[in-house]
């Protein structure tokens, strides 16, 4: 899917989390996979938050600001992750985590020439990070990050004036149903879908979203062996089919009809046929290899957004 001209996503539904006080860096360090103790103002950085046993429970993007820092996440993530998050603040620490959501939106905008265009309406762009910026005379965040691997920016502003800056940007809309097309296409996982207590970030394919250096956090003796001993079992790859199946499909490997190596978790029709994602067994191979999925054969390609090593 491509867009000639920028398109605006209105990610109004994700949730944000406002994580202050003065323990805040030392905190996320220590509960998610990414590194913040050395993260400073207007940083940005994506990391996951993991069960004990390295289970993904979201992916995160989180703002460095002068006072605090503010987690982007999942739709509807907010208050699942916050509660989670209460059990690990002891007496001592210095935290205070808040469900912001009502309070902020997100607007991605799409497209080749996003830079271009938003430059043309005097706006500074970031080239890493992100930078403060005015819209319609409210302070809005601006990252140099489509949120899924492809070239465009992402707004972060308050919710109550989020039809103001909307109309001052004055962009065609990117619909929901465009948005999962796209964040099939590139592999952005999603909880409840390859996000789930059946999979750890290193076979989702964030592996950009871990330190390897850093000391413990939750998850991080599974995520060091499984790294040391090479134990990622199955891995995530998209595929194409001329009409969709169902999420939960088997796989099987064309060698051997009775042989499940991997299973169908997001599907969308296009205008071109199907496309899926699916988590494969490594054994039976990655990028390139000829699987069936239910009575069709398929070949398996990678997804631009993940990644699979240590960067």
């Amino acid at each position: 899917m491509q867009f000639p001209q920028p398109v605006l996503y209105d990610a109004s539904r994700w949730g944000h989390i406002e994580v202050s006080d003065s323990d805040r860096l030392t905190f996320l360090h220590n509960q998610s996979t990414n590194g913040f103790k050395l993260l400073k103002v207007a940083d940005i950085c994506e990391t996951t938050f993991l069960t004990s046993t390295a289970r993904t429970i979201d992916l995160a993007t989180a703002y460095i600001l002068e006072d605090r820092v503010l987690l982007t996440v999942s739709p509807n993530g907010a208050e699942p992750l916050i509660k989670f998050l209460d059990r690990y603040i002891f007496f001592a620490d210095k935290v205070t985590l808040k469900d912001v959501s009502a309070e902020t939106t997100l607007f991605r905008i799409l497209g080749e020439t996003s830079g271009e265009y938003l430059a043309s309406l005097g706006l500074e762009l970031p080239t890493e990070g992100y930078v403060k910026t005015t819209i319609a005379d409210t302070e809005v965040l601006i990252t140099a990050s489509s949120g899924i691997g492809l070239p465009g920016y992402s707004l972060v502003l308050p919710a109550i004036a989020a039809n103001t800056v909307k109309a001052a940007l004055n962009l065609e809309p990117c619909t929901d149903a465009q948005w999962e097309t796209l964040r099939i296409q590139q592999g952005r996982p999603m909880p409840g879908q390859e996000l789930t207590s059946d999979f750890n970030p290193l076979e989702s394919g964030l592996w950009h979203t871990i330190s390897f250096v850093k000391g413990c956090y939750i998850g991080q003796e599974t995520i060091a062996r499984l790294d040391t001993y090479k134990g990622v079992k199955q891995q995530l790859w998209g595929f194409d089919l001329p009409s969709p199946v169902e999420v939960g499909t088997a796989i099987f490997a064309i060698e051997d009809a009775e042989a499940k190596i991997g299973t169908v978790t997001s599907v969308v029709d296009t205008e071109e046929g199907a496309i899926g994602l699916a988590y494969v067994r490594t054994k039976a191979g990655g990028a390139g290899t000829v699987v069936r999925i239910g009575d069709r054969e398929t070949t398996l390609r990678d997804l631009p957004y993940l990644t699979r090593d240590k960067v």
